[in-house]
């Protein structure tokens, strides 16, 4: 198993936890719309850091985002697999190609 996917499976357990025993129970309870507005402060702060240029910044806020997709996912039941999917299906695709596709 994949830490990815450790977290995410750790993340389905909080959705049934007490909020007052943890952040991510505490986050899931605020509702999906809360879960993307956090994803949408961390996903501010990593362009930040990568603006800046502090790699090890830079990291740790790329790891805050990959945890607050995954609780925004899990917000919503949207598994980490149903997205490695959407990922493979479009492997080996162009993205020129992708994007147009999108637009039918």
């Amino acid at each position: 198993m994949s830490l990815l996917h450790q977290l995410a499976a750790t993340i389905e357990a909080r959705k049934t936890a007490d909020p007052d025993s943890s952040w991510t129970a505490k986050l899931l309870a605020k509702g999906p719309e809360k879960a993307a507005e956090k994803f949408g402060e961390e996903a501010v702060e990593a362009i930040i850091e990568a603006v800046k240029g502090d790699r090890d910044r830079l990291a740790a806020e790329a790891a805050d985002v990959l945890y607050h997709l995954l609780v925004m996912l899990a917000a919503r039941d949207v598994t980490l697999d149903e997205v490695l999917a959407e990922l493979a299906r479009r492997q080996g695709t162009s993205g020129i190609a992708e994007k147009a596709a999108r637009r039918d």
